[in-house]
């Protein structure tokens, strides 16, 4: 088979220390897309984007594509180094490394300041047929103005008096002569047809403040990064890619750290599987 011989190649070149890059290609199966490269790394390596990690199992002459993280240079991961080891199990062996990379995609969701607001009242921009304009409580001494391009999707009167999640520490934007402070967040199905708010769990308060992880790591969250940090560092560019809807429709970082609130995660309330931002 022609994947059989193609792994058999790339293990045999890094146990004889050839090159740590490797291009697959057969008649039958081509790998190598430019918006997904595929590289081999024989050692640990600080990499600013990986697009996919390929290890292979010599032992079996199979080979295993592993979705991976999209980071940018303020969030650097360690590439997982190939082997052939598996478990006890049969399975392959988990890495250190993979757990690594999901740890600095969640440091880096916790610079978000993500807190529950609540719609005060929304209307239609004047200049601008796509767009809403809402007054957010998100727990300020003042309510902010947001601008949302939610009109193809989302009913006027299902925006009032709603619980929402807030993206607050974004740089003002000027949307058609409305600054708009913060973003509402959605989850949208791949064609980006059906679109539905994320909704905090019953019981949340405007103001408080979302996170990723477990529920005791609450205790633990740091100060959130200034609009400057944000926009310089890309730490929502980095992030977003990571965000979704599992089956149950919870939204959750890098398919393991839920987003929640002291009272429970964070929903969408049809769409599963569903990208978030």
């Amino acid at each position: 088979m022609a994947t059989a011989t193609m792994a058999a190649t790339a293990a045999k070149l890094i146990k004889g220390g050839g090159s740590p890059q490797l291009l697959l290609s057969s008649s039958k199966l081509a790998l190598s897309f430019p918006c997904f490269p595929l590289i081999i790394h024989k050692k640990k390596k600080p990499v600013n984007n990986i697009r996919l990690l390929i290890s292979f199992s010599a032992a079996r002459h199979n080979y295993h594509l592993h979705h991976s993280f999209c980071t940018t240079a303020n969030v650097n991961a360690d590439a997982i180094s190939t082997s052939g080891s598996e478990s006890q199990s049969g399975g392959d062996a988990p890495s250190d490394d993979a757990g690594a990379i999901l740890s600095k995609i969640k440091d880096a969701g916790n610079l978000l300041d993500i807190r529950v607001g609540r719609v005060i009242k929304a209307w239609r921009h004047e200049e601008a047929d796509s767009l809403y304009v809402e007054q957010v409580d998100v727990g300020e001494a003042e309510p902010r103005i947001i601008c949302s391009g939610l009109v193809k999707y989302i009913p006027l009167d299902h925006l009032q008096q709603r619980n929402v999640v807030v993206l607050a520490n974004l740089k003002p934007r000027n949307m058609r002569g409305v600054k708009s402070n913060g973003m509402l967040m959605a989850a949208s199905d791949a064609s980006h047809e059906h679109v539905e708010l994320l909704h905090p769990p019953d019981g949340s308060i405007p103001g408080e403040r979302i996170w990723f992880g477990s529920p005791d790591d609450q205790t633990n969250l740091p100060d959130p990064a200034s609009p400057n940090q944000i926009q310089k560092k890309k730490i929502w560019e980095s992030v977003q890619p990571h965000l979704k809807t599992d089956d149950s429709c919870m939204a959750i970082l890098g398919g393991e750290h839920f987003m929640r609130t002291s009272a429970g995660v964070v929903a969408s309330k049809s769409l599963n599987n569903a990208n978030i931002s």
